[in-house]
């Protein structure tokens, strides 16, 4: 696909993925590649694809995430957020990073049978499972498949702890299930909060609910006895950082117990999507991005070493810390911690879900 401005997507472009020694796309006569000819351009449409894993549950030891293992019920996020660092995982079905990631997405329904089989193995050692680390459990096609509710269901039922990461206030919608983990000490949610400005956000993260939706979530979900934090995740130099402290005060004044913050990531095909989405939206700032990126990365697009990749490094990495500690001091806002029980966990019983 050529250079392209679509409206609602995130990618302004569609390069072939090359990181993993596919072979070239080929046209192959389909109706398509008549329109992309006489158009310029590919039109697109979502289409989800269903996905029969044989298991659910990923493990990681990255020693700079205080977590060890996860859930991802989807592949791809229609949310197109431009910064997305899992946009490179798409690669491996010889999909594109770019508007493929946004429109060509992935389904895993039998999520919750899956990890009831991991649950029910003798021996399992429960400790907190996260959702919405790669891509996010409750972007728009979670209301016709409801897999993360799914999940959530039996992580109720077993009392089992849970995290959930998201930038939707569609969890909303699962707070009847919510409400009863957070009596009994088992979930947290963090809510992706990047920009509180509606012009920002229609280009960064073009489908995901706009700020002042996402501000209202973590309001009725602390008032609803469900601790959700503000995760002010990426913070983009010269673009939103400006923000920092208002987004700060915005989260508090709606009941956030804690927060964090992290500088963007731009690892492998994410760098020069990010480019391309710079000219685009931001030509008039596109160096000074950069430069101001590269020099919290180490003079490079992207640093992927443990820690340093999570609070940058240098001047301005130095400056952001600052900047934040303050805010929340000035504010009341505590560092985000995410203490669930473990101790209430009971494995499923039989080989079959329970009701609720």
């Amino acid at each position: 696909m050529p250079v392209e401005s679509i409206k609602g997507r995130g990618a302004t472009r569609n390069a072939t993925p090359t990181r993993f020694n596919l072979k070239e796309r080929t046209v192959d006569g389909d109706w398509l590649d008549s329109v992309e000819a006489l158009d310029g351009m590919q039109k697109r449409r979502t289409t989800v694809t269903i996905e029969h894993p044989k298991t659910i549950l990923t493990r990681n030891a990255s020693p700079d995430i205080g977590f060890d293992r996860s859930i991802n019920a989807y592949r791809g996020c229609e949310h197109g957020c431009i910064y997305c660092f899992a946009r490179p995982s798409h690669a491996f079905h010889d999909l594109s990073p770019g508007v493929d990631f946004e429109s060509r997405l992935f389904v895993k329904p039998r999520a919750a049978q899956l990890l009831h089989a991991v649950l029910s193995k003798p021996g399992y050692e429960c400790a907190p499972i996260a959702m919405g680390t790669n891509t996010d459990p409750y972007q728009p096609i979670e209301e016709r498949w409801r897999v993360t509710r799914s999940v959530i269901e039996l992580l109720v039922e077993t009392r089992h702890p849970f995290t959930i990461t998201t930038k939707s206030d569609r969890v909303l919608r699962d707070l009847d299930l919510l409400k009863p983990a957070a009596e009994l000490g088992i979930v947290s949610v963090a809510l992706s909060v990047t920009s509180l400005d509606p012009k920002i956000a229609r280009t960064l993260e073009p489908r995901a609910p706009t700020p002042p939706r996402r501000i209202a979530a973590i309001k009725q979900l602390n008032a609803a006895g469900v601790p959700c934090y503000v995760a002010i995740a990426p913070v983009v130099p010269q673009i939103t950082d400006h923000e920092l402290e208002h987004i700060v005060e915005a989260a508090v004044e709606a009941g956030a117990p804690g927060g964090f913050y992290l500088p963007v990531r731009l690892p492998q095909e994410v760098a020069p999507l990010f480019r391309a989405w710079l000219e685009e939206h931001f030509p008039d700032r596109a160096k000074k991005v950069m430069a101001t990126i590269q020099s919290l990365r180490g003079g490079r697009d992207n640093d992927p070493n443990f820690f340093s990749r999570m609070r940058g490094q240098g001047p301005w990495a130095d400056l952001l810390k600052t900047r934040f500690e303050k805010a929340a001091q000035k504010y009341g806002l505590r560092q985000a911690k995410f203490g669930l029980r473990r101790d209430l966990f009971q494995p499923p019983q039989g080989d079959q879900l329970r009701l609720l």
